[in-house]
């Protein structure tokens, strides 16, 4: 993906450290912290897609929930546009910090029609003069994510996924944000129908200069729509590079298995390319092991990765790699 991102200047957003544990009963009266984020850092530039990528569980969701502190972090920092993100600045930062949810069922109000939930982050934020401004605009963003006019006096169970989807995006865009969250926003869609939305998200990014934090499972839309890639296990992130970078020359032993799994069109391409099985389970969260957390199902596994974490070491070009052994 090619496009101009502005990297003179400071990023959009920055994460340092981010925490986020949740404490789970373990006996009577006892308490283990699940780690659910343990210590990400990366950086948004204005009009930049990052994509965030990664098996099940391992803390996506919540590194995007945290962000926009619908969970509060455990520590770490956020910085948005060079301003610290906690408790008291949110409030008026949430017009510029958006999110797209996974599931566009759940995440609309099946009582509210959608000219209402497209309206509510402008009633919120007091973003109109008049009631016929608030439907301009309202009409407006719903050209603007392909829904029609007389669409907006329908329900959320009168649409497809598709269709619900977009209702979802209108109301993320209602505010102007410079940065949205996209959490797994296609993958609960049919192929043909992701298709549609992954090039809308992209056109709305060159029309309006929002930024992107793309959280996702599949690795070809990832790479298809992000600028860089950052690959998360058990609630870090062990690599992040520039998207064409991550996907021609992968370096972490975790970061390899993913991309060899990934379906290849060519036949004769398929047939060359080596599949790279993991073996053994994830850890639980509870009961993380000691040194590099992928230790337990790595080949190039040694005694140092028992005992000490690696942290990210840049590799040249931007690509930062937490492995001993790359």
């Amino acid at each position: 993906m090619s496009k101009e991102i502005i990297t003179n200047n400071a990023p959009l957003l920055e994460v340092k450290d981010l925490k986020q544990y949740f404490p789970i009963k373990t006996g009577l009266f006892q308490k283990t912290p699940l780690k659910a984020v343990d210590g990400v850092s990366f950086s948004i530039n204005p009009g930049e897609t990052l994509g965030l990528v990664g098996e099940s569980g391992c803390g996506k969701t919540t590194v995007g929930r945290s962000i926009l502190r619908l969970y509060n972090p455990t520590g770490g920092e956020v910085f948005f546009k060079g301003e610290k993100v906690d408790a008291k600045s949110i409030g008026h930062m949430r017009k510029e910090m958006q999110m797209v949810f996974q599931d566009p069922y759940s995440s609309l109000n099946p009582r509210m029609t959608v000219e209402d939930i497209i309206g509510e982050p402008l009633d919120v934020h007091k973003l109109y003069q008049n009631k016929k401004e608030r439907r301009e605009k309202i009409l407006d963003l719903m050209e603007l994510v392909g829904l029609n006019a007389e669409h907006a006096t329908r329900y959320a169970h009168e649409f497809s996924g598709g269709q619900r989807q977009r209702i979802g995006i209108a109301r993320a865009l209602a505010t102007n944000p410079k940065f949205i969250v996209c959490d797994e926003a296609v993958s609960a869609l049919d192929v043909s129908i992701q298709a549609q939305v992954v090039n809308m998200f992209e056109e709305l990014q060159e029309k309006l200069g929002v930024a992107y934090l793309f959280i996702a499972h599949d690795l070809l839309v990832v790479h298809h729509i992000s600028d860089r890639i950052a690959v998360m296990y058990l609630g870090r992130v062990v690599e992040i590079a520039d998207a064409d970078e991550l996907n021609n020359n992968p370096v972490h032993p975790y970061t390899q298995s993913l991309l060899s799994a990934v379906p290849y069109p060519d036949p004769i391409k398929a047939k060359q390319r080596q599949r790279i099985v993991l073996e053994g389970d994830v850890p639980s969260p509870l009961h993380m092991p000691e040194g590099c957390a992928f230790r337990t199902r790595c080949r190039y596994a040694t005694e140092r990765c028992a005992k000490e974490c690696p942290s990210l070491t840049d590799r040249g070009n931007g690509h930062q790699v937490a492995c001993w052994n790359k």
